[in-house]
């Protein structure tokens, strides 16, 4: 059974990046910035254009909480603002946006909580007219292999942080490949995801970004 607290946890550390993507302005050009700024920023760029270079993609994914539990299952996403997390036809539990609204249906109590996309806490993830800049910094790594992003909203430290870390791959949209990400929400837990298996490019039909409606209202597709 999947825990849908985990993974609420997971979308309020993700609410830093949904609010972080407004793109942050340009040094003035009569006011160079120091070496080292130019280059976090260039980098900041080549992150900006990874994320919208995915037109579609599917990957595996891992979810671990704080406590060590882990699920499994199978991210899609499709431009513009279309995801679905789907832990497998078994699970009483399902994260999925129809390009609207943001939608966490959890199966077991009958119970769905709709989002819209403006403050989606997923939207670093699939709006392509936003970006990880304004209040993202890039985090020393070791690795020039490897680039992490923290993202975060002094304004708003109620949606935490988000770190997204990439690996440099050709085979991926523009030459970044999203491995993982860590959440921090504000009650300090810790949920990490995995990706793997990634593809890039392929058909996926509107309808995986539909679900069931366990209320009694309504069981047509939303």
């Amino acid at each position: 059974m999947n825990n849908p607290i985990t993974f609420r946890a997971m979308l309020a550390g993700l609410g830093a990046g949904a609010l972080a993507l407004s793109a942050l302005p340009l040094p003035q050009p009569f006011a160079p910035a120091p070496l080292a700024a130019q280059s976090n920023a260039s980098e900041l760029d080549r992150v900006v254009s990874a994320l919208r270079g995915i037109s579609t993609m599917r990957a595996d994914f891992t979810q671990t909480d704080r406590q060590g539990g882990v699920t499994n299952g199978v991210m899609t996403l499709k431009r513009p603002g279309k995801i679905r997390f789907d832990y497998g036809k078994n699970s009483d539990f399902l994260v999925v946006s129809n390009g609207k609204s943001l939608y966490v249906v959890d199966y077991q109590v009958s119970q769905v909580e709709r989002w819209p996309i403006s403050n989606s806490p997923l939207g670093a993830l699939f709006d392509p007219s936003r970006d990880v800049k304004r209040f993202g910094k890039l985090v020393p790594t070791g690795n020039s292999e490897v680039i992490s992003v923290e993202v975060r909203d002094p304004a708003k430290p109620e949606f935490g942080i988000i770190t997204l870390i990439f690996v440099k791959s050709a085979a991926a949209p523009g030459g970044l490949q999203l491995s993982h990400w860590v959440a921090l929400d504000a009650q300090n837990n810790r949920t990490t995801v995995r990706l793997t298996n990634h593809r890039y490019g392929m058909d996926v039909a509107d309808s995986t970004f539909t679900f069931r409606d366990p209320r009694k209202a309504s069981r047509r597709p939303t």
